[in-house]
C-alpha cells in the first residue's frame, strides 16, 4: 500500500470513530444521529438506501465523508432578545420557532458559527431592535453566512424586517472589525410572513462584490446569496465525480441538466458530453450560471431561466433530440409531468441525483412506467449526522431503431 493510500485509510478509520454528542441535540433536531459514531450513522443510511432502492437496481456501498464535522458551508440563524436584554441566536427548536441557544455546532463551518455568535453579541451591545415575528416589527431578523472552502471567501447577509436599519453602519463596522475575513457583506429586507430566510427584494451591498467564488472539480463558481450550491464542498466533488463515472458518457451526448442551480453539475458534466443545457428557475442562480460558464470558458454549455417541468414539456412538444437528462431536484423530488416529458423525449439515459431516498424510490417507480430501468445506484454521505443522504442513480431506456428490420 502506498503512503498516500495508508494516510487516506488512517483518516477514514479516524472519522469512523467520531461521535456527535451535541448537548442540545434533543431540542435542535438538526442532527438525526446524535449519540452515535460516524460508522453507526453511515451503516444506518446505507441500509435505508438499500431498502428503498435495491428493488430497482444494484446499490453500491456508501461513499463515506472523510471529514464529517464542521462541513456545512451555508449557515443561517434567527435572533431573540431575552428579558435581561441579552440577544441570543441559533437554530429553531424542532417543530417550533423557539430558538435553541448554543455556542457551537458540530456540523457548521467554524468561521460561520463565530460570525453568527458575534452578530448576537454586537446586537446586544448596540441595543439593536430584534424582529418580532408576531408583531412583524423590528430590525435584525436573521443572518446568513456562506463560506467557500477552496478560496476562503466569506459572505454575510444581514436579514432585516424593515426598510431602514437604524444602526447599520455601527453594526457593520464592528462586525468587519471582528471578522476581517468577510469578503462581502450584504443586507436583505424580508417582510414575508413565512419561513423563507431571504426576502424577494434585491440585496444591498455594504462591502464586496455581492458574491463569493468557490472551486469545484477545477472549475470556478460564483455563488450569490440565494444561489444553490452543495453545502459540503468535498463531498460535492465526490458526488459529481461518481455521477460522471457511473453515467459512462461517450462524449457526444446532447444533455439537459434540470434544477441546475449555479451550474456546478452542468459545467462539471460539460467536459464529458457533446453539449449540455442547464435549467434553473431562480434568476439569481441562473445569472451566476451564465457567469460561471463564461469565467470557465465552457463553450458547450448554455442555460435557461425557467421551470424545469415546463421546459421539458416544451421540448417534448418539439420532439427535440435529447440523449441524456440529468436532474438534481429538491427533497420533494421531481414531478410526474417531468417524468412523462422524459418518456416522450426518449433520452437513452437518465442521471438522477437525489437527496431523499423516499422520493427517489417514488420517482423511480414512475420512471419505470415510462420504460426506464434503473441500472446502478451509489449513495454519497453529503450531510453527516442529518437524515439526508445523496444518491446517484443511472437509468436507461432501449430506443427502438426506426428502420429496424423485422425478424
Amino acid at each position: 500500500m502506498s503512503p498516500q493510500k495508508e494516510t487516506d485509510k488512517s483518516r477514514m478509520l479516524k472519522a469512523m470513530k467520531l461521535r456527535n454528542d451535541c448537548p442540545v441535540a434533543k431540542k435542535c433536531g438538526g442532527c438525526s444521529y446524535t449519540g452515535r459514531t460516524y460508522f453507526e450513522q453511515s451503516v444506518a443510511k446505507e441500509k435505508r438506501v438499500e431498502r428503498l432502492i435495491s428493488p430497482f437496481c444494484e446499490v453500491l456501498p456508501i461513499h463515506h465523508c472523510e471529514n464529517p464535522l464542521f462541513y456545512r458551508n451555508k449557515v443561517h440563524s434567527a435572533f431573540k432578545r431575552l428579558k435581561n436584554g441579552r440577544i441570543i441566536c441559533g437554530p429553531y427548536e424542532s417543530g417550533s420557532h423557539r430558538i435553541v441557544e448554543t455556542d457551537s455546532c458540530l456540523i457548521e463551518n467554524k468561521t460561520a458559527t463565530a460570525i453568527i455568535r458575534d452578530c448576537a453579541d454586537i446586537a446586544t451591545k448596540l441595543k439593536i431592535k430584534i424582529y418580532d415575528e408576531t408583531k412583524a416589527i423590528g430590525d435584525l431578523r436573521r443572518v446568513l453566512v456562506r463560506t467557500a472552502d477552496a478560496t476562503g471567501e466569506v459572505m454575510v447577509v444581514l436579514v432585516i424586517g424593515s426598510n431602514y436599519f437604524a444602526k447599520k453602519k455601527a453594526f457593520s463596522d464592528e462586525l468587519l472589525k471582528r471578522h476581517p475575513e468577510i469578503t462581502t457583506l450584504l443586507i436583505n429586507i424580508n417582510k414575508r410572513h413565512d419561513s423563507m430566510i431571504l426576502g424577494s427584494d434585491e440585496v444591498k451591498k455594504i462591502k464586496g462584490n455581492g458574491y463569493i467564488t468557490d472551486i469545484v472539480l477545477g472549475k470556478t463558481f460564483r455563488v450569490s446569496a440565494d444561489s444553490f450550491m452543495q453545502s459540503n464542498h468535498d463531498q460535492a466533488e465526490i458526488l459529481y465525480s461518481e455521477a460522471i463515472r457511473l453515467a459512462e458518457f461517450d462524449g457526444n451526448e446532447v444533455c439537459i441538466d434540470a434544477y441546475c442551480g449555479t451550474g456546478s453539475t452542468t459545467l462539471s458534466f460539460a467536459d464529458y458530453v457533446g453539449s449540455i443545457t442547464g435549467v434553473e428557475i431562480k434568476e439569481a442562480a441562473y445569472k451566476d450560471a451564465l457567469k460561471n460558464a463564461s469565467v470557465n470558458k465552457v463553450k458547450n454549455a448554455n442555460f435557461v431561466n425557467g421551470d424545469a417541468t415546463k421546459y421539458m414539456e416544451s421540448l417534448a412538444k418539439k420532439d427535440a433530440k435529447i440523449d441524456c437528462v440529468i436532474l438534481d431536484p429538491t427533497r420533494a423530488g421531481t414531478t410526474v409531468k417531468f417524468i412523462k416529458a422524459c418518456g416522450r423525449l426518449n433520452p437513452s439515459k437518465i442521471v438522477y441525483i437525489s437527496c431523499c431516498p423516499e422520493t427517489l424510490a417514488r420517482d423511480l417507480k414512475i420512471f419505470k412506467s415510462q420504460g426506464y430501468e434503473a441500472q446502478i445506484a451509489r449513495p454519497v454521505d453529503m450531510f453527516p449526522w442529518t437524515d439526508k443522504i445523496e444518491t446517484v442513480v443511472v437509468l436507461s431506456k432501449e430506443i427502438e431503431e426506426e428502420n429496424s428490420m423485422p425478424e
